[in-house]
């Protein structure tokens, strides 16, 4: 195995093997509790493009907007009147940016992939979402910084990852059998960040937290 090296969120070197199975190793931090698979066994950017080509995200799919609305209902709920967001990992089919749109807000999109137009990348949002993101992120640091940084004053960033809990036998978990899926959060490491960026962590269910900035 490999000699664990710091933390891709917190740069912490208190970090340590954690699990490892047929393909894959894991560690984890003992500062922020993220879970981590190390650089080395990061798939392709051409395989990784090829398992999202595979997702049937339509907008037009009542039971996908259902599972969307999970971070759409509390996050209408919080935003201003005619707010403008960035849908952060849009992927191949838009749809939750459609679903605030049809509320009135005006809703930008960036992916890797699918909308890579880094100028949106240079505004500033009242909102931002990240539905199915975060797990995917090679340098969490740098790209959840840099979401905060596009966020006004009382603006609110909402993460849809599925969360690690204390009772996860993770060995049968299958969120980590993604070959995608790099990091994995649980409460505690949204409640670094959250003490990080002087701010609280608000959770929905076992998949959605929303942090407001500060004014």
């Amino acid at each position: 195995m490999r000699e664990p090296g710091p933390c891709p969120l917190c740069g912490s070197a208190q970090t340590a093997h954690f699990h490892v199975d047929e393909r894959r190793e894991f560690h984890r931090c003992s500062a922020c509790d993220l879970v981590f698979v190390p650089a080395a066994f990061f798939v392709s950017r051409e395989e990784e493009k090829g398992l999202y080509d595979m997702h049937e995200n339509d907008p037009q799919d009542r039971a996908y907007r259902q599972f969307l609305s999970r971070l759409f209902k509390p996050m209408q709920e919080r935003i201003p009147e005619h707010a403008s967001g960035l849908d952060f990992g849009s992927g191949p089919g838009p749809t939750l940016s459609l679903m605030f749109e049809e509320q009135g807000h005006r809703v930008c999109l960036y992916d890797r992939f699918y909308a890579p137009d880094e100028t949106v990348l240079h505004d500033k949002y009242d909102f931002i979402t990240a539905t199915e993101v975060a797990e995917h992120l090679h340098q969490p640091a740098f790209e959840l910084e840099r979401l905060w940084s596009l966020l006004r004053p009382a603006g609110w960033l909402g993460i849809m990852t599925r969360r690690l809990g204390p009772e996860q036998h993770f060995a049968d978990w299958h969120y980590k059998n993604d070959p995608t899926h790099v990091i994995f959060f649980s409460n505690l490491t949204f409640l670094w960040l959250a003490d990080r960026w002087s701010t609280t962590a608000t959770f929905f269910g076992p998949d959605v937290v929303l942090l407001q900035k500060p004014l």
